[in-house]
C-alpha cells in the first residue's frame, strides 16, 4: 500500500504503454467478472482505478447505450493508454483520485475495482468513499484476473495472514466500510469478491 500518489503515478506511468501486452489473455476474465455483477441496462457504473480500461468494454456491454460508464484513474499515462487501445469511447474517463471522487453521493449503481485494494492508502476509509457514491443495494466487485497465491508467486513473495484480500480480513474490512460481502472466490484463474452497499 502507498499513500504517496507520486509513487503510484510513477510506478504505473512507467508501465502504462506496455501494460496490456504483459497480460494479453485477461480479457475473458474481466468479462466473466463483470457478468457476475448482474448489471442491467441503464445502470451507472464506475471502474475505480481503471488503468488501461480493460473492464470498460464489458461494463459498457452490460449497461447498454442508456447506461453510464465512468473510468477513473490517478495516472494520466494509463488513461492515455486506454484511449490508444480504443476504449475511450466505452465510457467517460476521469483523471482523479478514487479516494476522493468528484461524484455525487449515491449516484451510481455499482463499482468495479480491478487490483485496486492493494494500492489504497487507507483501505477502510477509501472503501467507505466508494460506498458513498453507490446507492443502497448497489454492488462492489473487487477483482483480479489471477488469484492471491498466483499473484504472490508472480511477484516473488509469500502470502501472509495479514493479506488484505484474505477472506478473513476482507469481510470485516468491507463491513466496516458500509459493504456486506456476499461472494468470495480466490482461485488460480481469478480473485473476485462481491459486496452489496448496506442501506
Amino acid at each position: 500500500m502507498s499513500d504517496d500518489h507520486t509513487h503510484v503515478q510513477e510506478f504505473f506511468g512507467a508501465r502504462a504503454a506496455g501494460w496490456d501486452g504483459r497480460f494479453p489473455d485477461d480479457g475473458p476474465a474481466y468479462t466473466a467478472a463483470v457478468a457476475h455483477m448482474r448489471l442491467r441496462a441503464g445502470d451507472r457504473v464506475l471502474d475505480a482505478g481503471c488503468g488501461t480500461g480493460r473492464a470498460l468494454p464489458p461494463l459498457r456491454a452490460a449497461v447498454g447505450g442508456t447506461g453510464v460508464v465512468v473510468g477513473a484513474d490517478l495516472t494520466p499515462a494509463m488513461l492515455e493508454a486506454a484511449v490508444r487501445a480504443g476504449r475511450g469511447g466505452e465510457g467517460q474517463l476521469l483523471l482523479t483520485d478514487v479516494t476522493a471522487l468528484p461524484l455525487r453521493t449515491e449516484s451510481l449503481d455499482a463499482v468495479f475495482a480491478a487490483g485496486l485494494v492493494a494500492h489504497l492508502p487507507n483501505p477502510a476509509e477509501n472503501l467507505r468513499e466508494l460506498a458513498r457514491v453507490v446507492r443502497p443495494g448497489g454492488t462492489l466487485a473487487l477483482f483480479h484476473p489471477i488469484g492471491r497465491a498466483a499473484l504472490a508467486a508472480r511477484q516473488g513473495r509469500q502470502l501472509t495472514p495479514d493479506d488484505l484480500r484474505a477472506e478473513h480480513n476482507l469481510g470485516p474490512l468491507l463491513a466496516a466500510s458500509g459493504w456486506d460481502m456476499n461472494s468470495y472466490a480466490d482461485e488460480d484463474a481469478r480473485f473476485l469478491a462481491l459486496a452489496v452497499r448496506r442501506g
